[in-house]
Parts: C-alpha cells; structure tokens; sequence
C-alpha cells in the first residue's frame, strides 16, 4: 500500500510563526492611539491566501481594526506532508502466509489473538510530547470486522473520546470561563473537521466553519473557496479529513484518535490553544469489496480566543494562527480536496510516484510541516 507524505507548503501559503517584535510594537502603538480616540482608523492586515504570507494591507473600510491572526506572520500553515503506502506486494504475501500458519515464526507471536482487536488495552492518554514512534506490533490484516488488526491505533481511543480537554484554569486576569470556552471550541473544530461522518464522506464542515471568527479576514473565504473549488493553494485537506465517496468509504464506524491539547496566554491578550491530534481512519473502496486500508492524518493547529476588548473580533470565535496536516497513505500531488489511500491488491494508479525517505505516520514525536517530498510509509 501506498503513503504519502506531507508536502511542504510553498511561498503561497500561509504562515505560522511569530510575528516580529517590531511589527507587533507598531501595531500597539496604532491600537492604543485608535482606542483613545475611538475613531480607529488603522492599516489592516489580509492574508492573500491560506497558503500565503499574510502582508500588511490598507484599504479596509473605516473603523476596522486588525487581530491577531491576520497581522504579518511568517513560519507556516496549512503545510501538509503527504506519504505514499508503499508496502509491496512480497511483504503482502508473507503477511498472507503467516495469517495461514502463524506458527512459522518462531514463539507464534500472535497466539490466540491473531486476527483480533480485543486483546490489547487501551494506552493512558497522552499527556507529553512523546520521544519516540510507538512500539511495533505483530503484523496481522485488518478486515471489517477488525479493521485496526496491525496497527500502533489498536490501543488508542475512539473518535472524540480520544480528544480529552485540560482543565481550565484562569490565565491572570483571563477568567477560568474564557480559557474553557476556547478549548470547548477547539474540540469543537476537531471534532466536526475530522470525525463527523458526513464531513469524512465529503460534505461540509459547517460546525467546524462556525467556531471560526468571520472578520478575520480571508480565512473563512479561503476555506470556502477550498470546499467549493479545491487546488494545490485551496485544499480543504489543509483543515479537513475527506474521502471522495464514489471512490472510499469508512469501514465501520470508529476512527483511532490520539493526541493531546495545551493552553496559555496568547501573544494577543486572549487564550491560545494548541492541538495536536493524529487520525486513522480504516477505509475500504465503495464499488464492494472488503479489503481494508487505513490513512492516518496527523493535524497541529494553533488558535487564539482574542480579547474581544482590545481587538474587533467575533466575541467566542477563534482565530487560526497554524494548522499543518500530514496525511500517510494518500496518494501524491492530487489536488480534488480528497484523500486517495492505497490498497495492497492495487498498484498505484495516480498520484506522483514517492521520491522522499521512509516515514512512521504514526510516530507523534516528529515534527510535522516543514518537509518537501513525497516519501514512503513504513507502515499503515
């Protein structure tokens, strides 16, 4: 099967790191004389693209003024890294024979539990960075009625039960509510973006699109755009897991989470969230068959709840600093705002051909959004 790797974002896309002391101390001065005078009359900021720098601009109509999200940023967002899952078909046949006699391999490590999901408990949640990929594990096929037999996922949560908020606290004079809000909405974001069902099968995200602040500018168009009419700078992939439903569907009900969120205070006065959540999705093709595949989709978002007093925002709305994704077992360079998983029976039939090194999708220790090339799975 094939995996592919994450791309990195081009110049047109957007940013995520932050943002230079002598911007953000200029942009003080302007909202602090704006505030004073409550004519704030400001130079705004657009972002060009989902995928662009976003530069100063003026021209905003009279009144307007700037928030965090939108103001000079560098770094990246909506980077994505997409890898190929390119098992081959030896290592499919051997896979075969040993499900047959697993008694080939020496101390039969699969025992009773070969072919099961059931064996296995459930891992702690995740509470730290980890410092390594997870363990292997014994190689079994995965089939409806087992769809995670072979994989690290086995042991996470399912769906949005694996997306466990920290408890609220007050960040100083931020109260304990406001920090609550803004992880109740990010959760919110996550969940609908990668865990609805409908969503997964193509449809629209309007919970997700709704936790968004519409007056940070061009983020809710551009993520329009992206739904409406994907391509390389408007993929919806960015933000979304999405199958093309004439080609994929699920097969069962449960998607593998796992992850974990943190918060502070923001360089914007408000609260700043940080996810980080890997997805496993187990798919099989809509024209029938059973043979099941998986795509792991791994997201890191950082948003911001912005002081509604100090910044002209949508009070309870987020503002989207970053989101990288990074998506294995999903073909390359396809641009229809689709995933495209690989099965082991099938030869790669689009997509460019994997050129970069050899990645674990599901190792949560690697940093995620700054590769190039399209590489290969080590395992799905």
């Amino acid at each position: 099967m094939s995996d592919r790797r994450s791309e990195e974002s081009s110049g047109d896309e957007p940013s995520s790191s932050s943002i230079s002391d002598e911007v953000w101390a200029q942009f003080l001065r302007d909202s602090e004389r704006d505030i004073r005078t409550s004519a704030p009359k400001e130079p705004s900021a657009r972002a060009r693209e989902v995928t662009a720098r976003l530069k100063r601009q003026k021209g905003e109509p009279e009144g307007w003024r700037t928030g965090p999200a939108w103001q000079e940023m560098n770094g990246r967002a909506a980077r994505r890294r997409r890898t190929w899952a390119v098992v081959g078909v030896p290592l499919a046949i051997a896979v075969a024979v040993v499900a047959m006699r697993p008694s080939l391999i020496p101390g039969d490590p699969f025992g009773s539990s070969a072919g099961t999901d059931t064996a296995t408990a459930p891992l702690p949640d995740e509470t730290t960075t980890p410092t390594a990929p997870p363990s292997a594990v014994a190689p079994d096929t995965p089939t409806l009625a087992h769809p995670f037999a072979g994989s690290p996922a086995l042991r996470w949560a399912d769906g949005a039960a694996g997306i466990v908020l920290p408890k609220a606290t007050a960040l100083g004079a931020i109260p304990k509510d406001r920090v609550e809000l803004a992880l109740q909405q990010t959760k919110r974001l996550l969940v609908d973006a990668n865990l609805n069902p409908d969503v997964v099968a193509g449809g629209r995200p309007r919970a997700a699109l709704s936790v968004l602040d519409p007056k940070q500018p061009d983020v809710l168009d551009n993520l329009t755009t992206s739904l409406r009419s994907p391509s390389k700078t408007h993929d919806p992939l960015f933000l979304f897991s999405r199958f093309d439903p004439k080609d994929v569907k699920q097969a069962g009900k449960i998607v593998k989470v796992r992850g974990r969120i943190t918060f502070t205070k923001g360089k914007f006065e408000g609260v700043a969230v940080h996810a980080d959540y890997t997805f496993v999705y187990p798919v099989v093709r809509a024209d029938g068959s059973t043979e099941v595949t998986r795509t792991i989709v791994r997201r890191v978002i950082d948003a911001e709840l912005p002081d509604p007093v100090r910044y002209r925002v949508t009070p309870g709305r987020l503002s989207l600093l970053r989101y990288d994704e990074d998506a294995g077992n999903s073909a390359c360079d396809i641009n229809d705002g689709y995933l495209h998983p690989q099965f082991p029976s099938q030869a790669p039939t689009a997509g460019a051909a994997p050129s970069g090194p050899s990645v674990d999708p599901y190792d949560r220790s690697r940093d995620i959004g700054a590769e190039q090339a399209c590489g290969t799975a080590s395992r799905t």
